[in-house]
């Protein structure tokens, strides 16, 4: 769902982009290229997201959000640039355990 010319933020982990439907969409780019198979509301975030399924090493499946909705009529730029740094810093902190070399 690459969408480069409506991009608004981008991080290393993160895209937001602003949608045809006054949405901004946080997009994890970690998940690029994973199937979406379900749009379903967010738990913890209460918005509209699409979720993809993962496997882990005893192939058991785990949901997890691939890009998040957010109407601009409930949610400001910054409230979605603090959620998706938040996603930033986690992926930086697993990338800093695991390859600690390519810092």
């Amino acid at each position: 769902m690459e969408q480069e010319g409506n991009i608004v933020k981008k991080g290393q982990f993160y895209s937001i982009y602003r949608s045809d439907k006054s949405d901004l969409l946080l997009e994890d780019k970690t998940k690029r290229g994973l199937e979406v198979r379900e749009r379903t509301k967010d738990e913890k975030l209460g918005v509209e997201s699409e979720k993809g399924m993962i496997y882990d090493a005893d192939g058991i499946g785990h949901r997890v959000g691939i890009r998040w909705y957010f109407p601009e009529s409930k949610y400001r730029l910054e409230d979605i640039v603090k959620i998706a740094e938040e996603m930033e810093a986690k992926y930086r902190a697993i990338r800093e355990m695991t390859c600690p070399e390519d810092q």
